[in-house]
Formats: C-alpha cells, structure tokens, sequence
C-alpha cells in the first residue's frame, strides 16, 4: 500500500509528535511505503524512521518560531500556529498531487487534526482519504462554555471570548469537512461517539483504533515508592482535564486522614491554562511541579502509586497508556477513551466530577499497590502491552486500510 502521509512532523517525546511516530514504524515495518508531508520547514526525524527503506519526507514552509514578533504570548503563538501551518499546508497540496501523478497513492492519510488544506480535493482515480483525529473543537469548545467561570478565573473575558471563537469558526470548518473521509479512524469509542453525534459524521464509516505507546520507554520493573503514596495527575493543566476536582480530591484525601501526596506534573497550553487554580491546592498533601522534560515521565511514573486522570473530556489520553507501560494503575472518568477496554483489575472508572467516588477509588487502589507492588505493576503492564503496543495497533490499523482499498 503506498501511503501520502500528513500531519505534525514526529518525534520521540510522547504526545501526538510520538503517537505518529509509533504509527509510521509500525505501518513501515508492515511493508507500506509512506509519503510523508510535513508543513514544518524540517527537523531532524527519530532514527528509527529515517532507517526504513520505504519512507520519503517532503517539508513545507512554515518556520515558525518561538519568541518573535508573531510569538510573544500565549494568545499571539496559538493563532500565528494556525495560520502559518495552515499557509504551509496549502503549498504542500500542490507537491501531494505532483507526486501523485508520478508514483500514484492508494490513500491520503490524514493525521491528528480534522481539517487540513493539505489534503488535496481530488486525486486522479478517487483516492481514499482517511482522517485520524486526535481531539475536536466542538469538545474542546463545549468545555470551555461549560467551564467559563473556572476559565475567567484564570484568563481574560476578552482571551476567553476569543478562544471560544476561534473554537467555534475551527468546529464548524470541521463539520463542513469530515464528511470528505472515506474512513474516519477513532481513537476511542466515546470519542467516535462524540465526533458522530457533534459532526453526523456515518457510524458505518468509523474504525477504533487505539493510540499505540512507545513501550521501551518504561520500565514496570523499575518502581522506586516513597513512604507516603503518591497519586500523580500528569498532563495539560488546562480546560476539561478536571483540574477543579483534582484539587477537590486532595483536599479530600485529607479529610479522610490519608496521608497521600497529590503531585501535579504539566503546564497550561497556548490556548488554556489553568495552572492558577492549583493555587488552592492544600500544601500540607498537595503540590504542583510545573511542567517536566519527555525523558522525566518515565521516572515520574516509577515514583507514582496511582496516576489520577480527571478529565471531563479525553478523547483517549497517552499518559494512560505510558502509565500501564510504566507499572501504574490508573484512576480515571468515564470520558477518558483510553481507559475503554483496560482490565479494571488496573484500573477504576468513575463519573466526572465525582470527587467523593474518585477519593474512595485512589485509596483502594492505593491499597491494592502497597500490599502487591510487583504482582499491580506486572498486571498493568500487561494491559498496555495487550492494548497499546505499536505492533498491535499498527496491525489492526493496517486492516483497516487495506478493507478500505480492495
């Protein structure tokens, strides 16, 4: 199969940068020959990529950088990202069709986001177009509206009324353009459930495929717990990662007398960020660590008991999958597609903004993980390695394209 890949350049630090390079190694490593387009103006790519025989790159235009005059401030960096990518995007459909007319492709896979002026309209023949989203406005902006009086206590009405109106304008660009894919490849099936009810996008035209984790990068062997428990909410402190709850449940926790640390581990992004709140954290079994490096996470989740996901929405969340790759339970809502079909043997699945529930949860878990530490650890790595492995979704994945060609 010969592949005309787009979306984000790939990397090796997690996130949707490592979720695509997980998903191109397996494809490649399959016998798919992948073009791939990128709007950056390039950067190196993992070595493990550049190895494969099958692979081409093609970069765009957009050098867009930190600290310049487009740049400064969150508000500047987010909406100068989007017109600049999507500047790039659209001279990269000229050179997709070019190499089209030259080595014919058998699908356009389009990865991470809905909308893209990088997709061609038409390719000779009636090529495919698959679509692999990772989030979508219309959620995103719904959390926002829902969440406005958190929101206004950590942004500006004036920001806040522009989030939601960029939010807005990308949802209903989204609407008027998902129906173009052929297949609409879903990462969860809450999220597909979102993206078929917000969009009307067919449900017969959907596949589950779960976000693959780079294994290698943990260790469930290398678990090192402090004295104290410690529950660990890892990832964006932004809207609808139920930031207001995780602060509830450390307070709590302390109400019931536990004598387990709440640590926070993340930064607010260009368009939300919520880190004020952890303001009200109680210092005496809460405390908020700021952002820390891709290459600490493995280690943040070997000194973790429990990894706390509070989402309101989460159309999948890596940093479950990394967390059973790292030996950790998870507690998490219902919302977090990632959590869909782990063995609650590792896992607790609770309502949003349950607080109450949430707290009885960890501490059970919490339990679980003290009187068995190697028998949890073995039990939850099992789980990533059963759900998330490149190789395994990268499989299922590949079934799924290959149904949609023949």
């Amino acid at each position: 199969m010969h592949i005309a890949w787009l979306g984000p350049a790939p990397g090796e630090g997690g996130g949707v940068a490592g979720a695509g390079t997980e998903l191109l190694d397996g494809l490649l490593g399959l016998g798919h020959r992948i073009d791939c387009f990128f709007p950056s103006s390039g950067q190196p790519i993992p070595a493990r990529l550049a190895a494969h025989d099958h692979l081409t790159v093609t970069w765009g235009t957009s050098s867009w950088r930190w600290d310049r005059w487009y740049s400064r401030g969150r508000t500047a960096a987010f909406l100068s990202g989007l017109a600049m990518r999507g500047l790039a995007s659209l001279r990269l459909r000229r050179q997709i069709a070019a190499q089209h007319r030259r080595d014919p492709f058998d699908l356009v896979y389009q990865f991470s986001t809905i909308e893209s002026l990088g997709a061609p309209r038409r390719l000779s023949g009636g090529v495919p177009l698959v679509i692999h989203p990772e989030t979508h406005s219309a959620g995103e902006l719904r959390a926002v509206i829902a969440e406005r009086r958190l929101g206004l206590r950590c942004d500006s009405p004036r920001k806040l009324a522009l989030t939601a109106t960029v939010l807005a304008l990308r949802a209903a660009v989204q609407r008027a353009t998902i129906g173009r894919a052929n297949l609409l490849v879903c990462i969860s099936e809450v999220f597909r459930d979102h993206l078929v009810g917000d969009y009307r996008y067919p449900l017969e035209r959907t596949a589950v495929v779960p976000n693959p984790v780079a294994l290698g990068r943990f260790d469930a062997s290398a678990r090192d717990l402090a004295d104290s428990p410690v529950v660990l909410a890892l990832g964006r402190v932004a809207a609808r990662k139920g930031v207001e709850d995780v602060v509830a449940l450390a307070g709590a926790l302390g109400n019931r007398g536990s004598t387990a640390m709440v640590r926070v581990v993340g930064a607010g992004s260009l368009w939300s960020d919520y880190t004020p709140l952890l303001a009200d954290l109680p210092a005496a079994n809460g405390h908020y660590a700021g952002a820390v490096a891709w290459q600490e996470v493995p280690a943040e989740l070997g000194r973790s008991d429990v990894l706390l996901v509070a989402s309101h929405y989460e159309p999948f969340a890596l940093t479950v999958a990394e967390a059973l790759a790292a030996g950790v339970p998870v507690v998490g809502t219902s919302s977090v597609g990632a959590l869909e079909q782990v063995d609650r043997s590792v896992c607790s699945v609770l309502a949003p903004g349950d607080v109450d529930a949430m707290a009885t949860a960890v501490l059970a878990m919490v339990e679980r993980v003290r009187s068995d530490p190697e028998g949890m650890a073995a039990l939850a790595r099992a789980e990533a390695e059963r759900l998330f492995a490149t190789d395994v979704v990268c499989r299922k994945l590949s079934a799924e394209l290959l149904r949609l060609i023949r």
